[in-house]
């Protein structure tokens, strides 16, 4: 099986001045958890739900003046959407990231994949093992 056979097809981005306050409505307003950051048509990073939460609330920072670059992780690892299912299961394992932004072979972000859409596509066993290992405390 092939990314593209079980990615999300159709990425919600932001850019980099984004305030905060409306990359989590985003997130809200699309039930995702995490969102792609774009500048001049380039992927530059992502911010997820736990960015929000650590990055820009734990840390007392102002929120109301906060942007998606403060707190988005940068440089975002990605797969291709004709990588195979395992080749993509490999990397979120060895990254413990649980989403990986799809592009296309010209560098266009064209989707998303999410363990979830993996687990749908793989063997229960493999499914859970992959889960297991990328939801394992990190420091």
């Amino acid at each position: 099986m092939k990314v593209k056979d079980a990615m999300h097809p159709g990425v919600i981005c932001v850019e980099p001045d984004t305030p905060i306050r409306d990359v989590a409505r985003t997130m809200k307003q699309e039930d995702v958890g995490a969102i792609p950051v774009k500048s001049d048509g380039e992927l530059v990073g992502m911010i997820t739900d736990r960015d929000l939460a650590c990055r820009a609330l734990c840390d007392g920072l102002d929120v109301a003046t906060l942007r998606a670059r403060d707190v988005m992780t940068r440089g975002a690892i990605c797969c291709l959407a004709g990588d195979d299912i395992s080749d993509a299961l490999g990397v979120m394992e060895g990254q413990k990231i649980r989403r990986l932004p799809v592009m296309d072979r010209d560098g266009a972000l064209v989707g998303m994949l999410s363990l979830g859409d993996i687990s749908r596509g793989v063997s229960d066993k493999v499914s859970g093992e992959v889960l297991k290992s990328v939801t394992a405390h990190h420091r």
